[in-house]
């Protein structure tokens, strides 16, 4: 997919500039790093037009705002911090991932080493709270502590994703359990926290929260999807990326349980040494052949649909529920 939407373009002229001042309070190693990893420079400091990606955790945290009627600039220092908190959870994920690419760029440290993204995401991570906290309203206090949170519960799921690689009994109810960590509240605090700042009613607070936890099930079910299927001229990654790692993803969880290609497909994760191309394709094919990519993909729908139900619930501006909606789609409908 190359389109894109009105509130992802906005949300990137909004933030942009707020991030890069937040950026600069940075130690110059660390702005270093963060600025490269965000696409803005290369390895040696010169400035380039990357791609920082598709901000759509602070579009969520803008649009939030406007849809308690605030302006979107009251939701502003909520986007900056879920970005940051965005970034540095990616930091430290393409270190444990032994991710060696990002975006198509060489990720911080496969460049620097571990140390750098492991204190740069730190950095990050402080970094959103001070963000946040500055915000000059008085919610700014509850914005932190949703913030803080969040933190915790995305921590959270990815110690379930490192367990899971040395478990062999891994159900679907856990990968999915660990995926609404790992992915879901990060998207549920973006939902919400731009509408916290703007002081709303908790009832609107949590449906604006169930909204965003649903589409982060969305999204990590379309992510898996392209983690094995994906292009990787279109996503930066090699192809049958997340088998390679036998990562056990929602696909490959789901396969598990079917008693046809579940026994194989638990086989093949459990065999030690690198799979070759054949044996990944093989892999694919088993998932595939169990109806785990049409289930994840179905089950994406699914969680929009109860997504696009939890906004129903609540009285917000017309034009901000349908553009939460329409970036809700647009994430299921994705190709990377």
């Amino acid at each position: 997919m190359t389109q894109t939407l009105p509130a992802l373009d906005r949300s990137r002229e909004h933030l942009l500039p707020a991030l890069r001042t937040a950026i600069a309070r940075l130690d110059p190693a660390s702005r270093l790093a963060a600025s490269y990893h965000l696409g803005w420079c290369a390895p040696d400091g010169t400035p380039s037009q990357g791609n920082g990606g598709k901000a759509i955790r602070p579009a969520l945290a803008l649009l939030s705002a406007e849809a308690v009627g605030a302006p979107a600039a009251v939701g502003l220092p909520g986007a900056v911090a879920v970005e940051l908190v965005h970034n540095f959870s990616l930091l430290h994920d393409d270190l444990m991932d032994g991710d060696v690419e990002r975006r198509h760029r060489r990720t911080v440290w496969a460049i620097w080493g571990g140390d750098t993204a492991i204190l740069t995401g730190d950095a990050l991570l402080a970094l959103a709270q001070e963000v946040v906290l500055e915000a000059g309203t008085p919610a700014a206090a509850r914005a932190g502590l949703l913030l803080a949170t969040t933190t915790r519960e995305l921590t959270r799921g990815q110690v379930q994703d490192v367990a899971f690689e040395t478990r062999d009994d891994v159900t679907l109810d856990e990968c999915i359990e660990m995926a609404s960590g790992k992915t879901g509240s990060l998207l549920a605090a973006s939902a919400a926290i731009g509408a916290v700042l703007a002081g709303a009613a908790e009832p609107v607070e949590t449906a604006l929260k169930t909204f965003g936890a649903q589409v982060g099930l969305a999204f990590q079910l379309v992510d898996d999807v392209l983690g094995i299927w994906g292009d990787p001229v279109v996503t930066g990654k090699p192809v049958f990326s997340d088998l390679r790692s036998r990562k056990k993803t929602l696909p490959v969880s789901y396969t598990l349980g079917d008693p046809r290609h579940g026994p194989e497909l638990a086989a093949w994760l459990a065999a030690p040494g690198e799979p070759d191309d054949a044996a990944l394709r093989r892999a694919a094919d088993l998932v595939e052949n169990a109806g785990g990519r049409d289930w994840a993909l179905s089950e994406a729908r699914e969680r929009m649909s109860l997504a696009e139900k939890a906004l129903s619930t609540v009285d917000i501006d017309e034009e901000a529920r349908t553009e939460l909606t329409a970036l809700g789609r647009f994430i299921v409908d994705r190709d990377s």
